[in-house]
């Protein structure tokens, strides 16, 4: 199953096989939007839709490639002992006050991200200068009334690239389609496809869940973007345990994917 959003650019379906089935009507999405969180939903709700229903699920981008042979991802899964992979670590105030590790600071982004509550003010007087004023209250006693989280609900964040069974994917449809307080929260924010997803699973005490996304991605160049992966990359990929790798770009260099194309043939 997949989304595409045609107002991005169009994308031929005349040539798509007939097991390819596309979101309809598709979303108008934008980078870091919530419409990402939507789309990834109506993808799954699309895919427990049809009859012959898969066992597994795996969220894909354009940008991903298998490092491993379909027949090794599907045997381990089918194998697996869990119901979900998913990145995800447990977001707390102790981390995004006192720790200062450049390490972490993504932990302590995702903090300000989602467990703070802003309020602006602006005040305008005829003839005179404008004011501009916000508060950010940081402190859980302080954000308690206006967030989801609780001790019974932990936030937790990571890398949006996960891969769920039939059981997990369809908690997350049932839960994403209830009107709750998780859900409501995320819908006013940015980058919440890396936070909601991690936030429902890793607090679903019926889930057996790894903290693995089952990916290859090279930060090591820094910056806000992985590395494009190219065939420099390609004994790291051979020696890595995940099922897919990302960033690759076939402008930059097409022989890395087709030597992955012989090797998992």
């Amino acid at each position: 199953m997949c989304h595409h959003d045609f107002s991005k650019c169009d994308l031929s379906v005349d040539t798509l096989s007939e097991n390819v089935l596309l979101v309809r009507p598709h979303l108008e999405t934008e980078w870091a939007g919530f419409a990402l969180v939507e789309a990834t939903v109506q993808a799954l709700r699309l895919m427990y839709d049809v009859p012959e229903a898969p066992d597994w699920v795996v969220l894909l981008s354009g940008a991903d490639y298998p490092i491993k042979t379909a027949k090794q991802i599907l045997d381990e899964l089918s194998s697996s002992s869990y119901d979900a992979y998913i990145q995800h670590e447990q977001i707390t105030y102790e981390t995004y006050k006192y720790d200062v590790s450049p390490s972490i600071l993504w932990q302590k982004n995702s903090y300000q991200r989602y467990c703070t509550k802003s309020f602006s003010f602006h005040y305008s007087k005829k003839d005179s200068a404008h004011l501009n004023l916000e508060i950010r209250l940081e402190h859980p006693l302080l954000t308690k009334p206006f967030l989801p989280f609780s001790k019974k609900l932990a936030c937790f964040s990571g890398s949006q690239w996960f891969c769920v069974n039939r059981k997990a994917a369809k908690y997350i449809i049932d839960f994403h389609s209830q009107k709750n307080a998780l859900t409501s929260h995320y819908n006013n924010l940015k980058y919440a496809d890396e936070s909601y997803f991690q936030t429902i699973l890793a607090n679903a005490s019926h889930l057996k869940v790894q903290n693995d996304r089952r990916r290859y991605i090279d930060w090591s160049a820094g910056g806000t973007h992985p590395k494009t992966l190219l065939m420099e990359d390609l004994p790291n990929l051979l020696l890595s345990s995940a099922h897919f790798a990302r960033k690759f770009d076939i402008d930059i260099d097409s022989n890395i994917l087709d030597e992955l194309d012989t090797i998992t043939s």
